[in-house]
C-alpha cells in the first residue's frame, strides 16, 4: 500500500515536544506501522525552541534526516510561531494543528498562512492546567492530532499512555486529556 506519514512538531523546551512524537510512535506501532521518532534543538535548556518529528509508515523506514516536508504540523506552544516557520514545507492539503487560544482564522490569518493548508487550533494550555494542573500541552496535543488525522487509533494511545506513566493517576489524568482534546478535533473536522 505504500503509506508514509511525516509529521513534524514544534514548541518549547520542557513541554514534552519529544514525548509527543515518542509517544505516538509507540501507539502506530501497536497499530503496525513501522515508526520512527526524534527530536532536534539547539540549546538545551528548558525554553528553547525545539522540533520532534514522526514517521509511520507501512514498510520499514530507511530515511532517518528530518522532515522538511511534513504532512502534518503540531504547533505545542504558539509563541513558537514567528520565531520559527512552523508551515514550511508543509505539503499541498497539509494541516497545521496549533496550541492556540483563539480560533483557526485568526491564526491563518496572522499567519498569512496559504489557502490551500488547513489549520485548526485548541486551547490545550487550557484543557491541560484543567486536567494536569501545569501547562504541559503534549497530551492534549497528541489527542487534537489523532483527532484531526486519525492516523492512529484513539485506543492504541490510551493503551500506550497507561504504559507511559509510572503513576495510574497521572496515566487517567492524560488519557481523559487526550480524549478530550481527541473528541474536540474530532467535532471541529467534521469527519
Amino acid at each position: 500500500m505504500n503509506i508514509l506519514v511525516e509529521v513534524r512538531f514544534h514548541g518549547r523546551g520542557g513541554q514534552g515536544v519529544v514525548t509527543a512524537a515518542d509517544m505516538l510512535a509507540v501507539a502506530g506501532f501497536k497499530d503496525g506501522y513501522y515508526t520512527l521518532s526524534f527530536p532536534t534543538f539547539g540549546a538545551e535548556k528548558r525554553g528553547t525552541p525545539v522540533a520532534s518529528f514522526l514517521r509511520l509508515s507501512d514498510e520499514p523506514i530507511v530515511v532517518r534526516d528530518e522532515i522538511y516536508y511534513p504532512d502534518y504540523v503540531v504547533v505545542m506552544d504558539p509563541t513558537v510561531i514567528g520565531p520559527v516557520n512552523v508551515e514550511s514545507g508543509l505539503k499541498e492539503g497539509g494541516k497545521i494543528i496549533a496550541n492556540y487560544p483563539k480560533g483557526s482564522e485568526d491564526l491563518k490569518k496572522s499567519m498569512g498562512t496559504k489557502a490551500e493548508v488547513d489549520v485548526y487550533t485548541i486551547n490545550a494550555t487550557k484543557m491541560a492546567m484543567e486536567h494536569l494542573g501545569r501547562p504541559i500541552t503534549n497530551s492534549a496535543m497528541v489527542g487534537a492530532l489523532v483527532g484531526a488525522t486519525n492516523i492512529i487509533k484513539l485506543d492504541s494511545l490510551i493503551e500506550t499512555v497507561y504504559e507511559w506513566f509510572g503513576s495510574k493517576e497521572l496515566a487517567e489524568k492524560n488519557a481523559k486529556l487526550i480524549k478530550e482534546a481527541y473528541d474536540y478535533m474530532k467535532e471541529v473536522c467534521k469527519w
